[in-house]
């Protein structure tokens, strides 16, 4: 099966936040109080609930002049995955058609998969039990998986009426993208395609109209070393080496070394909010 692209042109967007409401009514995900942003904006990143946010960035141009930029922003869906590799309990996984997935029935709320996210695109939900138990899940953008499944595109793409975002054949969407590059530099002297390589490509491609960190992303997003070693490597040889249950004895040690960062404890996330 073919893999797919959302592809995304910022300079066509107008903000209008369509996709947002998509997006909560397809997946039927609650609303959500927040703050007085001081703008239009609505949030200040995607949450476990909002799983994809219109980000309005003001921006001094070339000339000196006061614009807004826009960003759909949501989950990238890497070709090679930090949370799917870093994930001890194999709950994210890749689908035929590009989209990273998370199993909500083997996900355990570790939250390794939201530390290592190289765009912070993944939160963590509370529950509670019928016990009156915590617990958590991580949850994220799936690109309407379920839809593409029946030959449907995303509910985000199918809403924008400005035509900033579509959905296609992945070499279809790079070569449409990389021409409107072409069109609009003019206009436009920094702009590019994001496609980071160092997670082997996206499958939520944009043209950006300015460099990613006015954008608020890595300039260079790479996998983190630790996870590269111990999916493709530790846990291979661990497996073969060792029991079971010493296997999960040295998996959370591993974890909780490589994964926390800023020397955290299992599962928390690293002392930012994620609501």
């Amino acid at each position: 099966m073919a893999e797919f692209v959302k592809y995304i042109d910022v300079t066509k967007c107008d903000g209008c936040r369509a996709c947002m409401v998509a997006c909560k009514n397809w997946n039927d995900l609650p609303a959500e109080h927040t703050d007085f942003l001081g703008s239009v904006q609505s949030h200040t990143k995607t949450t476990a609930d909002t799983w994809n946010v219109l980000q309005y960035i003001e921006h001094e141009n070339s000339k000196g002049g006061l614009e807004y930029l826009f960003r759909h922003s949501s989950c990238f869906h890497c070709t090679d995955a930090a949370c799917q590799k870093v994930c001890p309990e194999s709950a994210i996984s890749y689908t035929d058609f590009g989209s990273v997935v998370i199993d909500q029935d083997k996900c355990v709320g570790c939250g390794y998969c939201v530390q290592n996210c190289p765009f912070e695109v993944i939160s963590l939900k509370e529950y509670k039990d019928k016990n009156g138990e915590t617990y958590r899940k991580s949850h994220k953008c799936t690109m309407c998986t379920d839809r593409l499944e029946e030959g449907l595109q995303p509910a985000c793409v199918t809403t924008c009426h400005t035509g900033a975002m579509e959905f296609g054949k992945k070499d279809e969407m790079i070569r449409k993208a990389e021409k409107r590059v072409s069109e609009i530099r003019g206009r436009f002297p920094n702009t590019m395609v994001y496609n980071p390589p160092g997670v082997g490509g996206t499958h939520t491609v944009y043209v950006l109209a300015e460099r990613p960190s006015v954008y608020g992303l890595p300039e260079n997003p790479k996998v983190p070393t630790s996870a590269v070693v111990w999916k493709d490597y530790a846990q291979p040889i661990g497996k073969m080496m060792l029991g079971a249950t010493t296997m999960a004895v040295v998996a959370g040690f591993v974890s909780n070394k490589l994964f926390n960062k800023g020397g955290h404890g299992h599962g928390e996330e690293g002392g930012e909010d994620y609501e």
